[in-house]
């Protein structure tokens, strides 16, 4: 095999591949072999048909197409060796000559790490607004736990925004009813909006036993669209009633004594949180400003890729909830450039900070032991429910295992460079990783990426 590298810009490079047609013939015996085990011709068995055959039945075409995409990916990889190319994603690749006997001929364009020099980490300096907790942030917790101890007392007066009622609904089209458009006492929160459009307004002002009609637009079912006229039956109307904040209710709603040692613990909680927000904080600003110090280039091939893998995985998860990437858009009122465009800086902004991560990985000698990988590969199988053994085989079938190692690699790296850039908040004190720890962060300060 022959190989030259042309350097396209700082992030690309094109290398021209030239390899014999000799070369070429354990591919070749390969896709005859692979071939053979998929067809089926009389007299012979299956996986024990000569080359002949094959070429009759098939297609000697055929069977070099197959050979030469098995050998496209391992010439590469040994013309990156040879040239020691760094490469990032999946090369573009475009056959310029080939024919039977006749030597093999393509380029392969391909992203890679471009030179990155790094600023020496301990010249980066940052500073975070410091953590402040105010009364109402904790009043606002104590709301939350009387919504949740809340109970509901009927009244004999006129429903209101904010009570609940009990109620029937029936809805009919032309007097007929509408299928699936009839409730029997149902619990509804007034002025919350929860059922049809129009009932909220009816419900205000009427009593128990009382009931109204009102028209409303259908929007799924046979009559999508058309005006249904709707009655309404109130059966009930209920008090929301919240519990008095004193000692009485902490001791209800928690496992404290008196009202001061419920609000000291809730402020404890918020303040670790936001403990950790601020460092991740602090941990952003510190790479966003190393990225624009080193001046690090996003290769266009990959932030392609990372882009079209944030899409699919968008458009996945709106399936998932019975939407469409359509619908998202039209609530989001936005257009698919717009979101197209805020993707690729999101992927532009992850690609540099990994590159970054790299090369300060690569100066540092990160290391990653078997022990570290496997932790990693536990924590990913919790959350994808599944056994640690099954998910890993599944990385290694689809060829992720190596992004997994780089991620471990990575939060390492990131790590040291938590530990050497100094990190203060507005107050002059100083945060580290172990503030994170503290805080109930166990997990390496790679993970919210």
């Amino acid at each position: 095999m022959k190989s030259t590298v042309e350097t396209l810009s700082p992030t690309r490079v094109k290398l021209a591949i030239e390899v014999p047609f000799d070369e070429l013939k354990p591919s070749l015996q390969k896709a005859y072999r692979e071939i053979g085990a998929q067809v089926q011709v009389p007299g012979f068995r299956r996986g024990k048909i000569p080359a002949a055959v094959i070429d009759q039945r098939v297609g000697r075409g055929a069977v070099l197409n197959e050979a030469v995409q098995e050998a496209i990916p391992q010439q590469i990889l040994a013309a990156v060796r040879e040239h020691d190319v760094k490469t990032l994603g999946r090369p573009e690749v475009e056959i310029t000559e080939f024919g039977d006997n006749e030597p093999l001929k393509f380029t392969a364009e391909v992203d890679v790490r471009p030179e990155i020099t790094v600023p020496d980490l301990k010249t980066i300096s940052v500073t975070v607004p410091a953590v402040e907790i105010g009364d109402n942030e904790i009043d606002e917790q104590i709301n939350g736990l009387r919504e949740r101890f809340a109970t509901l007392k009927s009244v004999d007066r006129p429903a209101a925004e904010g009570d609940y009622v009990q109620l029937d609904l029936k809805a009919t089209v032309d007097g007929v009813e509408v299928p699936g458009g009839s409730a029997t006492n149902i619990s509804h929160e007034v002025g919350s909006k929860q059922l049809l459009p129009g009932l909220d307004e009816v419900l205000v002002g009427l009593v128990a036993g009382s009931d109204a009609n009102f028209t409303t637009q259908l929007v799924g079912g046979d009559f999508a669209g058309r005006d249904a006229e709707v009655e309404v039956t109130v059966r009930s109307v209920k008090d929301k009633q919240l519990p008095e904040v004193d000692d009485e209710f902490a001791q209800m709603a928690s496992e404290f004594d008196t009202l001061e040692e419920l609000r000291g613990d809730l402020r404890e909680r918020l303040s670790k949180v936001k403990k950790v927000e601020q460092i991740y904080a602090a941990r952003d600003e510190a790479l966003k400003q190393l990225v624009e110090a080193a001046d690090i280039p996003a290769p266009d091939g990959v932030v392609k890729d990372e882009v079209e893998g944030r899409k699919q995985a968008m458009t996945d998860q709106l399936e998932r909830i019975g939407a469409t990437l359509q619908d998202y858009l039209s609530s989001e009122d936005k257009t698919e450039e717009q979101i197209d465009e805020e993707l690729t800086e999101a992927a532009q902004e992850g690609v540099r900070i990994q590159l970054l991560l790299d090369t300060i990985a690569d100066a540092e000698d990160v290391q990653v032991s078997d022990d570290e990988f496997g932790h990693e590969i536990v924590h990913r199988a919790q959350r994808a429910q599944m056994q640690p053994q099954q998910y890993y085989d599944q990385l290694v079938q689809s060829g992720a295992a190596a992004a997994v190692f780089g991620d471990v690699r990575r939060g390492k790296a990131l790590a040291s460079v938590m530990e050497q850039v100094e990190m203060k908040d507005s107050e002059g004190t100083v945060l580290t990783l172990d503030d994170l720890r503290a805080a109930g962060e166990d997990e390496h300060a790679g993970h919210n990426h």
